[in-house]
């Protein structure tokens, strides 16, 4: 938005402000990408996560892809539904499930990374490859000082 001036009015250049309205686009992108495979993000990072460190435990998969509990239940249940993951019993705790991505799940992740791909260079297409680069370690930065500040104040 111009101000009276015709310059754009100094709250929208504030980072956060770019911050925000960046993550909706990108969140926009994401969601109707994987829509549009009949999927949705949290199949993509259970999938990548269950390939990348194994089977575990729906409570360890939540800690490692970030998934909250409330999320993760429906998730694997969405999964297990399709063939992509299984849900049996852990022998070391029979109280608990252990869930192990399938082969169907694997190809399945495959074409999700595809089309997560395909997300980002929607979403970085003004960006050469370089400044690609520079932005996600200046985000990975941000995040892991907040993050380490989250968890110092107990959050």
């Amino acid at each position: 938005m111009e101000n009276a001036e015709g310059r754009q009015a100094a709250w929208e250049s504030l980072p956060s402000r770019l911050l925000t309205q960046t993550a909706q686009h990108a969140q926009r992108l994401a969601a109707d990408g994987f829509a549009a495979v009949g999927a949705r993000g949290y199949h993509y990072r259970l999938l990548a996560t269950l390939a990348e460190s194994g089977p575990a435990s729906q409570a360890e998969l939540g800690r490692r892809s970030g998934i909250h509990v409330s999320d993760m239940v429906a998730t694997v249940n969405e999964l297990a539904e399709r063939g992509l993951a299984e849900r049996a019993p852990d022998p070391a705790d029979r109280r608990r499930n252990v869930v192990t991505i399938t082969a169907a799940g694997r190809r399945r992740l495959r074409s999700l990374e595809k089309q997560a791909a395909a997300c980002q260079e929607e979403l970085l297409a003004p960006l050469d490859a370089d400044e690609r680069d520079q932005l996600t370690g200046l985000l990975s930065r941000l995040l892991a000082h907040h993050s380490r500040l989250a968890d110092t104040a107990g959050r």
